[in-house]
């Protein structure tokens, strides 16, 4: 199946988040569990079973399935999750794709348009934001920032998490936001790409073969080995379960890795990069 999502891209309000939230914690309660007795039958820590019940995080895609068989099977919790297409500052089209990402155990990502959100320091993003067109209202930039730094908790935050990132060199030589913001930026990428889990390659400005012409891509695998691919348009997204149609993107994602420079010398190039701001 390739799930073509919706195309507005307004924030929106997380009030269904604390509702479904709130359901949970009263069909918990009333099945006289504990926030850690529910979250070992769910397969989830008594931390994350708070931050579902607090509103404050996305539930990933199978947990309304697995609660019911543990709180009665009401089907109350499966009719809650089809309104959670709701957190504040992520296009519609992205919402999904978000859920699965802050579960995933690989995600890789290949970008030639920005810098991927999760490399992004607030500047370069803001800059993005203001320069949106339709024009964004301050609050709406203010959303779209708190968003975009609550989904990059998940570098730090998910440790046995691999994260893998290529990037086009011409990305920074744009020098998006100016000198300052540039140089900034690079700072912060050699700083992630330090994390044991997070690998960063440059593809060259001049590379006579490369696999990822077809346009950016984002690949992940789920905590039960499932994969599944993501790409974006103008005002649109795609997610993709088609198992043959992500072994393609993974097909091409695995040339790319090949063409791009090594890890090592993706961060030289970088510092050199920095060093000639």
């Amino acid at each position: 199946m390739v799930d073509a999502l919706g195309t507005s891209g307004e924030p929106e309000s997380s009030d269904s988040l604390r509702t479904f939230g709130a359901v949970v914690q009263a069909l918990r309660e009333h099945a006289g569990l504990s926030r850690e007795e529910f979250g070992d039958r769910v397969g989830l820590s008594k931390h994350t079973v708070a931050s579902v019940e607090l509103g404050r995080r996305m539930p990933d895609p199978t947990f309304a399935e697995r609660s019911e068989a543990v709180l009665g099977n009401t089907g109350a919790l499966q009719r809650a999750a089809q309104h959670l297409a709701r957190q504040p500052g992520l296009a519609a089209w992205f919402r999904r794709w978000a859920r699965l990402e802050a579960t995933a155990i690989t995600l890789y990502t290949y970008e030639c348009r920005l810098i991927p959100g999760l490399l992004q320091t607030e500047a370069y993003a803001r800059t993005l934001f203001t320069n949106q067109l339709p024009p964004l209202d301050d609050e709406q930039i203010e959303a779209q920032w708190i968003a975009r730094a609550e989904r990059q908790r998940l570098l730090r935050e998910r440790p046995n998490t691999a994260f893998g990132f290529i990037l086009e060199e011409g990305l920074f030589l744009r020098r998006t936001g100016g000198v300052e913001v540039t140089r900034e930026l690079i700072d912060h990428v050699l700083e992630i790409a330090e994390l044991r889990n997070v690998e960063i390659q440059v593809m060259p400005q001049v590379q006579e073969t490369h696999a990822g012409l077809h346009g950016p891509m984002r690949l992940l695998e789920t905590p039960e080995n499932k994969w599944f691919a993501y790409c974006e348009g103008q005002e649109s997204g795609q997610l993709i379960a088609d198992p043959k149609v992500v072994s393609v993107l993974q097909m091409r994602y695995a040339r790319m890795r090949s063409q791009a420079l090594t890890i090592k010398d993706s961060v030289s190039l970088l510092q050199r990069m920095r060093g000639d701001l």
